[in-house]
């Protein structure tokens, strides 16, 4: 079993996936820094000044300055702030996985060799037989 599995491991795929793995966790990193960092503040400012990670709607009643300070007292709240963030990463990263399989695609296009057009069928049997007929009397 032992062997079984190392075996599964060695496999090219499972180090391929588990190389994906690790560089999309890294990718991701790196939007949600682009996001949170770059894209939100300049946007905030545009809207007014508003810090998007800190809009929330506030379910128990009280009154808080920002998004931690409710979370620090325990209220219950709706982050739609944090959604809009994670929605703007997922759009990013979506754009990102569909540009690279637009371009892998690509080059496997570019890879495959033309095929060549499949011969036409043969004619139907009575076609033949007219065809012969038609030869022979045009011989006469």
């Amino acid at each position: 079993m032992l062997q079984e599995f190392k075996t599964f491991i060695m496999r090219g795929s499972v180090v391929d996936l588990a190389v994906g793995v690790i560089i999309g966790a890294a990718f991701t990193a790196i939007v949600g820094s682009l996001v949170n960092d770059v894209l939100m503040p300049p946007i905030g400012l545009l809207l007014g000044g508003i810090d998007f990670s800190n809009l929330f709607i506030n379910l128990s009643g009280g009154d808080y300055s920002s998004l931690k300070a409710a979370q620090d007292a325990g209220a219950a709240t709706i982050n739609y702030g944090l959604f809009i963030n994670a929605v703007i990463k997922f759009l990013i990263v979506a754009f990102v996985i569909f540009i690279v399989v637009k371009q892998v695609n690509k080059l496997t296009a570019l890879g495959k060799k033309p095929e060549a057009p499949a011969a036409p069928p043969p004619p139907p049997r009575n076609e033949v037989l007219l065809a012969e007929i038609r030869d022979l009397l045009k011989a006469r």
